[in-house]
């Protein structure tokens, strides 16, 4: 089988990896989120890369996302692309031609996608939803609490997930909406995030919208979320692959010009064992990504599948890199003016996202039982 990417794939890796090593320094990204970098991306295509030529973009294939995210990883990245790919998909997937007019206003950097769907006792399981969606004369009444919503502070609108049928835990009965930023009784708190980047907790507090706000079919929504969440952790594990190759570049390079007893550090038999083994995981790592990239528009059970083992590789694998990567440096490595401090929160980070490493293990062994 061949690995490499089409010559497009290439070139927009190369674009992309130019720009962030030339724009996107250390101090550009630790100043968070800025509109104008987010629209100088979509400038260059790269939104439009993560979605299919029926939404206004020229790419959407599994590969096509990771050779994005590799890119965005290798450079720290927090410009909320996750966002747009996730909530992209969704409407791509499940909405009205009104609905996908917003694609297009997320492609062309005009506005900012984010996913509600996280509740606070919802421990990754994606049918856990509490918040409510009741009907009224005129539309919809939410009412609930969502957590961790990343971007929500910068957001322009939110895909919210709520229930309008059945237990808080059902699959069935999860409907899906879209609630703007500055609708009557969305209320945000945004904070730090420790790998970079921002959150918000944002509490919907009787918000009224209308029909033209309702995404897919009432009810149905978990297919939809399970599918673009899909999405979002094949992006998720790219980006983890691109920041692991980053780290080992830097260790490496640290281990060719410290010395120690007057010979660089790297010519030591036990660290050079330690550093093997470190390249043998990140290529395990790279394998599953190609795996879940190839699936992602495989059947329901190959896909998720696929992305588990990838999402659950990756959270193993990350945290070994970071771990490793630091201790070689020594006391350094912990250090805020280092990169590779940066880098190892985000790989640590990254296992948290859309599900961690324990949690995609028992949902890989519950698909193989399917």
């Amino acid at each position: 089988m061949n690995f490499q990417h089409t010559e497009d794939r290439r070139m927009l890796a190369d674009s992309l990896n130019r720009f962030i090593a030339e724009q996107y320094g250390q101090a550009t990204r630790q100043a968070g989120f800025s509109a104008d970098m987010w629209r100088r991306f979509s400038e260059l295509g790269i939104v439009g890369a993560l979605f299919d030529e029926a939404v206004g973009g020229f790419g959407g294939d599994g590969f096509d996302i990771a050779v994005v995210f590799e890119s965005l990883g290798r450079g720290l990245v927090v410009e909320p692309f996750l966002g747009a790919l996730v909530v992209g998909h969704a409407l791509s997937h499940a909405g009205s031609e009104a609905h996908k007019a917003l694609i297009t206003s997320v492609i062309e950097g005009r506005a900012v996608a984010a996913l509600a769907h996280d509740e606070r006792d919802s421990h990754y399981e994606l049918s856990k939803v509490s918040a409510r969606a009741v009907r009224s004369s005129n539309g919809w009444v939410l009412t609930g609490a969502k957590s961790v919503v990343q971007q929500g502070e910068h957001a322009d609108f939110y895909l919210v997930s709520a229930r309008t049928n059945s237990a808080h835990d059902a699959e069935d009965g999860i409907s899906l909406f879209i609630v703007a930023r500055d609708a009557a009784g969305v209320e945000l708190r945004g904070y730090p995030k420790i790998d970079g980047g921002r959150a918000a907790e944002l509490r919907l507090n009787e918000v009224c919208i209308g029909d033209h706000a309702f995404v897919g079919e009432r009810d149905a929504g978990f297919a939809t979320l399970e599918r673009s969440i899909g999405a979002g952790v094949l992006a998720l594990c790219a980006e983890a692959l691109g920041a692991m190759d980053v780290a080992k570049d830097h260790t490496l390079e640290y281990l060719r010009t410290r010395k120690q007893f007057g010979v660089a550090i790297g010519t030591f038999q036990a660290l050079q064992h330690r550093m093997a083994d470190m390249l043998l995981e990140i290529e395990q790592a790279r394998s599953a990504v190609i795996n879940a990239a190839a699936a992602l528009g495989a059947s329901r059970i190959e896909r998720e599948r696929a992305l588990s083992a990838a999402k659950y590789t990756i959270g193993r694998i990350g945290a070994r890199v970071a771990e490793e990567s630091i201790q070689l440096h020594g006391g350094i490595g912990m250090t805020w003016e280092l990169p590779l401090a940066h880098y190892a929160k985000r790989l640590v980070m990254i296992d948290h996202q859309l599900g961690d490493e324990d949690h995609h293990l028992q949902r890989y062994i519950a698909l193989n039982r399917s």
